[in-house]
């Protein structure tokens, strides 16, 4: 046999004129410098690290719910109610639906990394981690739970207790992903500031609070709708079954138009049952022809073919923001004028 052998050490094989077999040459380790070791990950700040634990909580949902437990304790007063009452509500309310967001942000994570309008939230931005989330929710429900316990009464303390419990497990545990009624019966959580801020101050619940608890709970729906009408590949994306997402635009249109009708009403209805003065009798018609101008522009819009963003849904969106919050001032203020 015959073998020839080059300078890089390939031996060539001409015993039968097969193709020639190479043999690699052994590694020969590397004479460079090793490479340095990699940067430690930059901490953050303890001001970004605030930032962070903050944007968990969802100031502007708690901003809004604050704005139906405020009035509805003057209301309850008669007046201006006492203002220890007020601040320690408003300080453990906060407290709590911070609680109830946290933890939602926990369980959603993987919904927010994909949504657009979500994918900046701490958690999907790895700023928190999971853990130090849910660890951060749990102990803002226990401080404002144990808080409405010991400085303003058992009520307040339940209500709160059992708003954080049905965001957590009946909404965004049960109802969200399976359901396109999810904001309907998950809305029920975001109505119990109202009865909290009437038990604060009276220490139980009446017919009262009932009724504005009915204008929130047929609000939520058509608020929600036309956000997620506006935000639908996003949900699609995430798997969410948002009534957008499943159903027509003009399905969506027409049954938000009938809760805003429903909300009109019901917010008419705290006049007799509370015996709200003219001021806000006139608030509230005039709030809720505005509200169902709104309503009737969308399906108008719809109905002549126009779609998507061209429908303008947040227009509605923003509406009833403000529709919420100028009625709940007149719910404030008519006690006081009267």
């Amino acid at each position: 046999m015959t073998v020839l052998s080059n300078k890089r050490g390939v031996e060539l094989d001409d015993l039968d004129g097969r193709a020639p077999v190479a043999t690699p040459t052994p590694l020969v380790p590397a004479t460079a410098e090793p490479l340095p070791d990699p940067a430690p990950a930059v901490r953050p700040s303890f001001g970004a690290s605030v930032r962070a634990y903050v944007a968990l909580t969802k100031p502007r949902v708690i901003e809004l719910l604050l704005i139906t437990t405020l009035p509805v304790m003057f209301l309850a007063d008669g007046g201006v109610p006492a203002l220890s009452t007020v601040l320690l509500t408003l300080a453990f309310g906060t407290m709590s639906a911070g609680a109830a967001n946290a933890i939602n942000c926990y369980i959603d994570r993987d919904i927010d990394a994909k949504m657009r309008r979500t994918r900046r939230r701490p958690l999907a931005r790895h700023q928190v981690t999971p853990a130090r989330a849910l660890i951060f929710g749990v102990g803002l429900a226990t401080v404002s739970t144990a808080g409405f316990l010991l400085t303003v009464n058992p009520v307040a303390a339940a209500g709160s207790l059992f708003a954080i419990l049905f965001y957590v497990f009946v909404y965004s545990l049960l109802l969200k992903r399976r359901t396109s009624q999810n904001v309907v019966w998950g809305g029920i959580a975001g109505c119990m500031p109202v009865l909290i801020g009437w038990a604060a101050v009276t220490g139980g619940v009446a017919w009262t609070p009932l009724v504005l608890f009915g204008v929130v709970f047929l609000w939520t729906p058509p608020h929600t709708w036309t956000l997620a009408m506006r935000y639908r590949d996003d949900y699609a994306v995430a798997k969410v079954p948002m009534l957008p997402v499943v159903a027509t635009e003009r399905r969506v249109v027409t049954e938000s138009l009938v809760y805003t009708y429903a909300t009109v009403a019901c917010s008419l209805l705290l006049w007799p049952v509370a015996g709200m003065g003219p001021v806000y009798g006139a608030v509230a018609v005039a709030l809720g022809l505005v509200f169902l101008a709104e309503g009737h522009r969308l399906l108008r819009a719809v109905r002549a073919g126009v779609t998507g963003v061209h429908l303008r849904p947040m227009r509605f969106f923003h509406l009833s923001n403000v529709y919420l919050a100028l009625l709940f001032t007149a719910v404030a203020i008519d006690p006081i004028l009267s």
